[in-house]
């Protein structure tokens, strides 16, 4: 019913920034938290920052103070702003999409890639 599109990711030096995009299409009304998590390689994907349809705001202690997630209602879209950049940041980012919590019910976007490297 809802489809996620990422956008955004790339090479970047650390210390550097990049903002990712996640547009939603399709039943958006049925959503009730977004988020980002990633998967770094050979790990298991975690929790990088999500937000409820409240305005409820939750990031992963890994990225407290250098990432922001936000929304543009209008746009149907959902943005994670990265600062200051790490190595360890280097991962696949998905765009994931919630749509009841019990039973967990959700969607996932294809994915971006984003490298910390210099």
């Amino acid at each position: 019913q809802v489809q996620l599109a990422e956008s955004g990711g790339g090479l970047v030096q650390p210390g550097g920034s990049l903002r990712l995009s996640c547009a939603a299409s399709g039943s958006i009304s049925s959503i009730i938290i977004m988020g980002w998590y990633r998967q770094p390689p050979g790990k298991q994907r975690e929790l990088v920052a999500q937000i409820s349809r409240g305005g409820r705001i939750a990031y992963g202690d890994s990225v407290k103070g250098r990432f922001t997630i936000s929304t543009d209602n209008r746009k149907n879209t959902v943005y994670l702003q990265m600062s200051s950049l790490k190595p360890e940041d280097t991962a696949v980012y998905y765009c994931n999409a919630d749509f009841r919590i019990f039973p967990l019910e959700r969607s996932w976007g294809q994915g971006t890639q984003v490298t910390v490297s210099s």
